[in-house]
């Protein structure tokens, strides 16, 4: 192992599957022979679709600052953003207790708590260490359209943008899609003409008009940044996602499995 691991934090919209593809990808880390540890920071998470090795809710649970401070679900998901980052050195010492190559770290749901509160900023910067990135997960029910694709691109850019680190788009559920469809969102990310062409392919309306100027803005911003189609359900793209994070984490390296590999 590594002296200092590799951290991944999964963000995304609510909806985009983060909890699954994380659950997935940590299980396929696993039969593959590597080790990694789970991180949840999402102090609403309920249900057991998860079992994290270091979980928020040791420290900090939604059900509890509603029912201590009479707040309502989304004053508690204000005040737990804040209230996590006061318990970030703990939870950092949780983590190094763990062994494992690489941290996953599960974030809120609600994009907005994580990518637009300085405390956010904060608790990336004390967990994630000198080998971080980002995985930002597209929904397909979005992504499918010029639209909601060009509103993807713009949020995985401000993601970005806020915390400085590498960046990894991922089409989460792409099973959800048709392989007609698929290919066309995918030759978005790749070819910025025909996501241009397909944004001007609709009505002249002031939507269309609006993702036309986003477009703009990204595209001057640099390339359009490749998407990774994956599916937590059916355990595809796992390893494309796992080569990719190490291109940029580790220079393309690979990690010495710890067991005979068994990959998908």
């Amino acid at each position: 192992m590594s002296e200092e691991p590799s951290v991944i934090f999964f963000t995304g919209t609510a909806g985009a599957g983060k909890t699954s593809f994380v659950r997935s990808f940590a299980d396929w880390m696993k039969t593959s022979g590597y080790d990694a540890s789970v991180v949840n920071l999402d102090p609403g998470l309920e249900g057991g679709e998860l079992e994290p090795d270091v979980d928020i809710r040791e420290w900090v649970r939604l059900a509890d600052l509603q029912d201590d401070y009479g707040l309502g679900p989304n004053g508690a998901q204000v005040a737990a953003a804040d209230m996590i980052a006061l318990k970030v050195f703990e939870v950092k010492q949780a983590i190094s207790e763990v062994q494992g190559d690489y941290v996953l770290v599960d974030t809120p749901g609600q994009i907005e708590l994580f990518a637009f509160r300085e405390a956010s900023k904060a608790i990336v910067e004390a967990l994630g260490g000198d080998r971080a990135a980002l995985a930002f997960l597209y929904d397909p029910g979005l992504a499918r359209t010029p639209s909601g694709f060009v509103s993807l691109l713009m949020l995985s850019a401000t993601v970005e943008f806020r915390f400085r680190l590498p960046l990894v788009n991922v089409l989460s559920k792409s099973d959800a899609l048709p392989a007609e469809q698929l290919a066309e969102v995918l030759s978005w990310s790749e070819e910025p003409g025909r996501l241009y062409d397909a944004v001007q392919a609709g009505a002249p309306t002031p939507d269309v008009q609006l993702s036309t100027e986003l477009f703009r803005a990204i595209e001057a911003m640099g390339p359009l940044a490749g998407l990774l189609p994956t599916s937590a359900k059916e355990r595809t793209g796992l390893d494309g996602f796992y080569r990719e994070c190490q291109r940029i984490l580790a220079g393309g390296e690979d990690l010495e499995a710890s067991q005979e590999s068994t990959t998908e």
